[in-house]
């Protein structure tokens, strides 16, 4: 038996790779296939979860038929949850896929695979969920309950609700979801830090001032206001409240430090910068290799590359080894100076290192190429990624769908989108925009409606722009069947996961009532 199912899970990997357009055939056939933690298959479950019809269709079954809960293990469920987060899949699959998991006995439920489902329903905004999800932990599993958890969902209710619903977040989860814990000065920082990662600095120190005789503060308190300060790009506050930091007896450490660097570095100061950094020096309070990684963005973005190149080696002076922010520094300082051909040269050195290339790697250098206006170097690079199997992230893909739009290179924008697709992932709806506009603009509105209806399938929102670019062109050539199923399509959808302000579905009601195609 174990013989016949190693087989069937190697035919099954090649079998994805060639059936192409038959696979929704495959998948209904009565097969039971199991599946293991390599790569192939997590990729495998997690394309069959991307692409199920929803919500056309419910996924318990489907999830039934291709998953034997004997291979529910904790990593594999990470894993999953893990590749639907980075590719942007619906939400509620996830939680289906989640909930699924925690219905078989052979599944023990870790943290991690908890707060992966949490922040894709919270950043998708589906907070009714996010409450029911945790009420479900709370129950079942209340040592799932973590700082980290905390931290998701208040960070995503700072960023799109109002400051009142944040702190009733915070004093609902301490008094019914987090009950036999305490809540002091940890819980009192991830509070602040929802808001000071927003800049949203009078509501941060409101609460500050309101809970800090509850939650005594502590240097790392002081810090993340002090962030706060920095990312909303006022020197001048940073500064005053570093002496009121300094003036209330907190120890400033290497955060402080780097926080108050950085804020001088982004501004183009670098010599107020480095005088910093000497001064970090003095107080005996040794620099790591991300306060000089800062540095050299600041270089940067001052447009001394020398200063750059010396700060970098500076780096293996102290003994300390680069990885890749640091690489990332000086590629893209490289870069901002117009050295696209020295920071490729940096790129294939990491690789010689043995230093991982990140998304940020890959925009830096794609950046650096379309800024030079080199159309071959793009598509090399490109090709380059693609053959590496490395999946960017979605402000790459934007870029990328740009640039290959403009220059008349629709069949690598068609490749990008077919890339992700069969990866699993759902590209940004910015992406789709940029293509469709690309395909109706010469003609090719097949292709248009495809991409849209493959969005819609995977239980991801077409814009207004889209629809209305498909709606002239589906018109002009007759095709008020295809404009009938986008309505249709998008009511579905409407009717689970309402999307942001004016419904599609709204807009194409009122089209489709007019035209009489209903």
């Amino acid at each position: 038996m174990v013989v016949v199912l190693s087989k069937r899970i190697n035919k099954l990997g090649q079998v994805f790779r060639v059936v192409g357009q038959l696979k929704d055939h495959f998948w209904s056939s009565s097969w039971l296939h199991s599946v293991s933690e390599t790569k192939d298959d997590i990729e495998t479950i997690a394309r069959i979860i991307n692409d199920h019809p929803f919500p056309v269709q419910p996924l318990q079954p489907t999830l039934k038929l291709h998953i034997s809960p004997s291979v529910l293990s904790a990593k594999f469920v990470e894993n999953v949850l893990g590749r639907l987060f980075a590719a942007h899949a619906n939400g509620l699959k996830a939680y289906e896929f989640f909930e699924f998991c925690l219905r078989h006995s052979e599944y023990s439920p870790t943290s991690d695979a908890f707060e992966k489902t949490l922040h894709i329903l919270a950043r998708m905004r589906y907070f009714d969920k996010v409450w029911e999800l945790m009420k479900k932990i709370q129950q079942l599993h209340p040592s799932l309950l973590t700082l980290k958890s905390l931290s998701i969902v208040l960070s995503r209710i700072a960023k799109h609700q109002s400051y009142e619903d944040a702190l009733e977040a915070f004093e609902k989860m301490e008094k019914h979801l987090f009950p036999a814990k305490k809540f002091g000065t940890e819980e009192f920082n991830i509070l602040l830090r929802a808001f000071c990662t927003q800049r949203q600095m009078k509501e941060a120190r409101s609460i500050f001032n309101k809970l800090h005789s509850r939650f005594p503060p502590d240097t790392k308190t002081m810090n993340i206001l002090l962030l706060g300060f920095k990312e909303s790009g006022d020197i001048t506050a940073v500064e005053l409240f570093y002496h009121e930091m300094v003036k209330r007896g907190f120890k400033p450490n290497n955060v402080t430090h780097g926080i108050r660097i950085d804020a001088y570095c982004k501004k183009g100061h670098l010599g107020d910068a480095l005088k910093l950094f000497e001064e970090m020096e003095r107080v005996n309070c040794l620099p790591t290799v991300q306060t000089i990684t800062t540095l050299i963005h600041g270089a940067g973005i001052a447009r001394n590359i020398a200063k750059a190149k010396e700060l970098f080696n500076e780096i293996y002076k102290r003994n300390l080894q680069p990885d890749t922010g640091a690489y990332n520094a000086l590629v893209s300082s490289l870069i901002k100076s117009r050295d696209v051909k020295s920071a490729a040269g940096l790129m294939d050195e990491m690789e010689e290192k043995n230093i991982e290339l990140d998304h940020l790697t890959y925009h830096t250098m794609f950046w650096g190429l379309i800024r030079s206006k080199d159309v071959g170097g793009v598509i090399d690079l490109y090709e380059k990624m693609i053959d590496k199997n490395f999946l960017p992230k979605a402000r790459t893909v934007v870029t990328l769908m740009k640039f290959f739009c403009e220059n008349r290179r629709l069949d690598l924008g068609l490749s990008l989108w077919n890339y992700l697709m069969d990866k699993g992932h759902c590209p940004h709806c910015h992406s789709l925009e940029i293509l469709v506009t690309g395909l109706c603009s010469r003609g090719r509105v097949e292709e248009a409606f495809e991409c849209s209806e493959e969005m819609l399938k995977r239980g991801r929102h077409m814009s207004e722009l889209v629809y209305q670019m498909l709606k002239r062109s589906l018109l002009q050539l007759g095709e008020e069947e295809k404009l009938q199923k986008l309505y249709e399509m998008t009511k579905r959808l409407e009717m689970i996961l309402p999307p942001y302000g004016q419904t599609i579905g709204h807009s194409l009601g009122a089209d489709l009532e007019v035209r009489n195609f209903s």
